[in-house]
């Protein structure tokens, strides 16, 4: 039985499953990913400077699903099983299509991701962003981008979790995952996105 609830947010939506995949299922997905996926680290501008990621990444989606970030082309590889099968579960539970998927492997608390939002132009207007997270326990963070009104919204997502980012979230938020000096144990992120060709 599902434990989804929707978040109330100003200006987006948020649907929340604490639980999307169960204990075997998440550890033996995790397993599967750290050991098959094609990691990789490369240089990223911020500000104009270049700097290694602070996180080991990899693309997978349907041809001609390049994206494109902080000086970053990345070209997809093609579907695995286990990640085409949980592309499928999550586009139902989601409501919506995705062709790519961009995993995030942060070794340890000082693997991050700053302060962004993904409204790049390939993804088109109000894109759905679905983000599965496995393995340590990892806060993020939201926080608008004009009203200062608003508090910065903060929540653990938890190992196996699923939230589901829509509406115009992605215009009026910005998100982030920031480093931390608790031991955490690895943790795997697959954000699913369309992009549009």
């Amino acid at each position: 039985m599902s434990k989804a609830y929707s978040i109330p947010i100003e200006d987006g939506k948020l649907v929340y499953d604490p639980d999307f995949l169960g204990a075997v299922e998440r550890r033996s997905l995790r397993e599967h990913l750290i050991e098959h996926v094609a990691w990789r680290q490369e240089p990223i501008k911020i500000f104009g400077k270049e700097v290694m990621q602070p996180r080991l990444t990899a693309w997978y989606g349907d041809p001609g699903t390049a994206y494109s970030y902080s000086g970053i082309v990345m070209e997809p590889l093609p579907w695995t099983e286990p990640l085409a099968e949980i592309k499928k579960r999550i586009e139902d539970f989601a409501g919506a299509p995705f062709n790519s998927v961009l995993l995030n492997y942060y070794r340890d608390g000082q693997d991050s991701m700053g302060w962004h939002s993904d409204n790049e132009p390939e993804l088109g207007p109000n894109p759905v962003i679905a983000s599965l997270s496995l393995g340590g326990v990892r806060r993020f963070h939201l926080k608008h981008r004009k009203r200062k009104d608003l508090e910065t919204r903060r929540m653990d997502l938890l190992d196996g979790s699923l939230l589901v980012m829509g509406g115009a979230l992605q215009h009026h938020w910005l998100h982030q995952i920031s480093k931390t000096k608790k031991a955490v144990a690895g943790r795997i992120n697959l954000t699913f996105r369309e992009v549009k060709r």
